[in-house]
């Protein structure tokens, strides 16, 4: 199994797990996907994959409705994507991506989880070299198809590691975050189901830790998990 995948197997999210947050979750990142390219999942791409991934999840049609009208009303939340970059406890470097209409509130909230439990928020940029930017999607195996040999075919178009997770039944395919674009019109063509679509910050090396500095570790992050403002947290905790 390939870093990519290794990771994303240990690091899924509790959030995930909880309908009303994955509700929320989509939620912004539609209202955000509106406001960036339109209204029309024909002519955006991020928005079509999102409504795609709202019905995977069964999230009701009238929140996606809602979520998509939010982006157009002029007295709406204007949802803005920042990226929280610091150290946890015990040298753990750890990115939390945000969706929020508060900057002063979200930036307060995350300080305060990594000042509690012992870290200490970092300054833009300062931690995002220890990580790679990758668009990850996880589709559908299609009959027929081989996914060595789908990795071959897709090497052109950006993609770096394939791989079949048997527990979800799905292929996972990662590729270079500017690829995003032309490896989603390449499955769309070819006529692959598309579960979601999304990027993920998967880091270059690992950090040892023990039992014990670990359990710190998760205290932290399910504090991330809880605030509704956060949307992704990753990290080297191996």
């Amino acid at each position: 199994m390939g870093r990519a995948f290794e990771y994303r197997k240990a690091t899924k999210l509790k959030r995930w797990g909880n309908m009303a947050r994955v509700f929320t979750k989509l939620g912004k990142q539609i209202t955000i996907a509106v406001k960036e390219g339109g209204f029309d999942p024909d002519t955006n791409p991020r928005l079509r994959v999102l409504v795609q991934q709202s019905k995977k999840e069964n999230m009701p049609k009238d929140n996606v409705d809602r979520a998509i009208k939010r982006a157009t009303e002029k007295d709406a939340a204007d949802y803005k994507e920042i990226i929280y970059e610091g150290y946890g406890p015990f040298g753990i470097a750890i990115l939390v991506e945000t969706a929020t209409d508060n900057n002063m509130r979200t930036v307060a909230n995350v300080r305060s989880y990594f000042n509690k439990y012992g870290g200490s928020l970092g300054t833009s940029g300062s931690l995002q070299f220890l990580f790679d930017h990758k668009c990850v999607f996880k589709i559908t195996p299609k009959d027929g198809v081989d996914p060595e040999e789908l990795e071959l075919e897709l090497i052109d178009f950006g993609v770096e590691e394939i791989e079949f997770d048997e527990d979800e039944n799905v292929i996972l395919i990662y590729g270079e975050f500017q690829s995003y674009s032309v490896i989603q019109k390449y499955l769309e063509n070819n006529g692959f189901e598309i579960h979601s679509a999304e990027f993920e910050w998967i880091p270059n090396d690992y950090k040892e830790i023990t039992d014990e500095q670990r359990a710190t570790l998760d205290k932290l992050l399910e504090k991330f998990e809880e605030d509704e403002d956060v949307q992704n947290v990753f990290h080297n905790m191996k």
